[in-house]
């Protein structure tokens, strides 16, 4: 056993690059896209088919509390951080198909639409 084991955290989501986000995205037929940034944010630009959730809302765990944990839940931020932490808290709440856009949308190579 590594002296640093320890340190290791069991993350309950799995990180995906963009390109494998985006396939395992288009195949899985439960999928559910959600963007946790904010309004502005998601009106700036957003992955075609995503959902507004803002981390940063009061009421994020509220909402998140309704939705249906038999799908699976593609999540992303802007660069990661903010959808890596709504990812543990989902993994909290009992969601056991998780993933995370790692890098973010900055990490996105599709095509984006404004609204």
């Amino acid at each position: 056993m590594n002296m640093f084991s320890w340190f290791k955290t069991n993350k309950k989501y799995q990180d995906l690059n963009a390109n494998d986000f985006q396939k395992q995205l288009s195949e899985d037929e439960n999928a559910h896209l959600l963007d946790v940034r904010t309004n502005d944010e998601f009106a700036s630009g957003h992955i075609s088919g995503a959902e507004n959730l803002n981390i940063s809302d009061a009421a994020f765990s509220r909402k998140l509390a309704l939705l249906d944990k038999n799908k699976s839940y593609y999540v992303y931020c802007r660069s990661g951080g903010r959808s890596g932490q709504a990812c543990s808290v989902m993994a909290d709440l009992g969601f056991t198909k998780v993933y995370n856009l790692n890098r973010g949308i900055l990490g996105w190579n599709g095509q984006l639409i404004r609204s």
